[in-house]
């Protein structure tokens, strides 16, 4: 869940419960059923819609959320996990290597809720553009990585 308050609680059980027939449950903001509440801005909209549109060209796991936080884990999934990204393109790290390690995937419907349309991104991901290339190189870097891996 992430810690700045776009999560309901009530949810966790849908979440944990799809780990019945999966590895990891993602909530998604965009599957038909997601209550709507409030709208992200129109540029983490756009970039969400591409990158994700990249994740899914490179793993087929068919994800409409590259980007939610909330998300449940099979432990035993989770360990076989490589990751090192130390920043937002973490969640680009799990979907190539869910992936690649033939992971089940699943999406359940969540909330959008954006209580704070000002937060900002550390490190220079303030400006769309940059935080675009940067989830870009993130994603060239582990496509490649885990083509390389037997």
């Amino acid at each position: 869940m992430d810690c700045d308050e776009q999560h309901e609680p009530h949810h966790i059980a849908e979440l944990l419960a799809g780990l019945e027939d999966a590895d990891i449950v993602s909530g998604s903001r965009y599957l038909p059923g997601s209550a709507r509440g409030q709208e992200a801005p129109a540029d983490r909209r756009r970039i969400n819609r591409e990158i994700t549109a990249q994740v899914n060209e490179l793993t087929h796991l068919g994800i409409s959320d590259a980007f939610c936080g909330f998300k449940a884990y099979r432990a035993a999934a989770l360990a076989r996990l490589d990751l090192d990204e130390p920043s937002y393109g973490l969640p680009l790290q799990v979907w190539i290597q869910a992936a690649r390690l033939g992971l089940r995937v699943r999406e359940v419907a969540i909330g959008r809720l954006y209580t704070n349309p000002d937060r900002r991104f550390p490190g220079g991901l303030d400006d769309p553009e940059a935080r675009l290339c940067y989830y870009r190189r993130v994603l060239a870097r582990e496509a490649v990585r885990w083509r390389r891996r037997p």
